[in-house]
């Protein structure tokens, strides 16, 4: 069965391309169209040799980009199928599926319904994602989609875990409780983690560290998420890139109240220019703010320990909630290649049982290994994240569930 797989941002549009027979799997293709609806609009295509095209073009809105993504893939000197109709189903990823979904699902005009009942918790992400799936209705009429939510991961957890200490109303009215994202990538790590320890998932007590430009932490306790990081939105939980993450909400008010500011402003400030950005003044990205901390920067260097010092924290608690941890996970862009960053996350964690080899976390960049020592009572592992291939194969189980009715 072959799988296309989108993820489309509000100007970007990420695709893969899988060929999956049986319990094995091949990406056919990969790349992304950017700059949608904007000048300098272009496609980065690449085939499963390693062969990459960049390809230029006008590409004002969704439906063209993936026009020009099935044409990439169709075309005699670049593409990997001779016929459209080799696409067997396509799988979206979508941010948010509120409490509507706790799992994958074939895509009706009532899920698009309920999806859309979900904007107002997703305004920046979900309507892309349903152009997404608009724009598939209208190229590829035929063929089976299926949506795929950050957030259904996170849908096991408790009541306690969930509620915020607000008047029960306005859960009622407006859905406001933590939902926690990056479901996908915790739910694959976290099982490929105990595939390769050759432990039982359905018996273990993880913790994972999604480390990118976002970042969530997630407690797993016997293969179900109990409790994640971010909230009712991705602001809340780890210092990130630009994201501040926990903030005291009289601190909200009063700098509203200084800087004469609205809603508006005071989103952008404290999602785009807090985190890692606004402590340093230099970077949202860690590779520069390591750099400008061995140059003898303190900014740099107090926003490097902050960053450590709170995923320990989470760490910590989620130990306390889950009485143990079993397994910890790093991935994400940096947790997967920042062998500074887990380094320091991971020293003073011995009263957990944590210990990891120094020599096999130096310089390990990308690659999936196990970390820790031979004393150490918590296996530490790093996993490089595969959303896409999550997503591939809950669309091809769903379709075939469908099609053995």
């Amino acid at each position: 069965m072959k799988i296309l797989v989108l993820n489309c941002g509000s100007s970007s549009i990420k695709y893969q391309l899988f060929n999956m027979i049986d319990s094995n799997w091949d990406v056919m293709a990969k790349g992304g169209v950017e700059k949608v609806g904007l000048k300098g609009s272009f496609l980065k295509h690449e085939k499963e040799t390693g062969e990459k095209v960049l390809l230029e073009g006008e590409i004002l809105d969704h439906q063209t980009g993936i026009d020009y993504i099935l044409g990439v893939l169709n075309s005699e000197k670049h593409g990997c199928i001779n016929d459209l109709n080799e696409i067997d189903a396509v799988g979206h990823r979508v941010v948010h599926g509120g409490e509507m979904f706790n799992s994958s699902v074939f895509i009706t005009d009532e899920v698009i319904k309920k999806m859309e009942d979900c904007i107002d918790l997703a305004p920046l992400h979900n309507p892309p994602n349903l152009k997404g799936i608009s724009a598939i209705s209208s190229l590829l009429p035929d063929v089976p989609q299926v949506g795929v939510f950050d957030t259904a991961f996170h849908q096991t957890m408790p009541r306690h875990a969930y509620m915020y200490a607000l008047p029960q109303a306005l859960y009622k009215k407006y859905g406001i409780r933590r939902y926690g994202f990056h479901g996908t990538s915790h739910r694959y790590v976290s099982a490929r983690a105990c595939e390769v320890l050759g432990v039982d998932y359905g018996t273990q007590k993880i913790v994972s560290c999604h480390l990118g430009n976002g970042a969530s932490v997630a407690a797993i306790k016997n293969g179900e998420s109990v409790d994640t990081s971010m909230g009712f939105t991705p602001i809340e939980g780890l210092m990130m890139g630009t994201r501040c993450g926990d903030l005291d909400v009289g601190a909200v008010t009063y700098i509203m109240d200084k800087e004469t500011i609205g809603t508006r402003s005071a989103s952008t400030l404290f999602n785009k220019h807090s985190g890692m950005l606004g402590i340093t003044g230099i970077s949202s990205d860690m590779r520069e703010v390591e750099e400008a901390a061995e140059k003898g920067d303190e900014n740099a260097r107090m926003a490097m320990d902050m960053y450590d010092y709170r995923i320990k924290k989470y760490i910590g608690s989620y130990a306390a909630a889950m009485g143990g941890i079993d397994i910890l996970i790093f991935t994400g862009g940096i947790g997967e290649n920042g062998d500074i960053t887990r380094s320091g996350v991971c020293k003073g964690l011995g009263f957990l049982g944590v210990d990891i080899n120094e020599s096999k976390n130096k310089g390990l960049r990308g690659k999936e290994m196990d970390i820790s020592t031979s004393e150490s009572k918590v296996r530490v592992m790093v996993v490089p994240t595969n959303e896409e291939l999550v997503i591939a194969q809950d669309t091809r189980e769903i379709v075939e569930g469908l099609a053995n009715r």
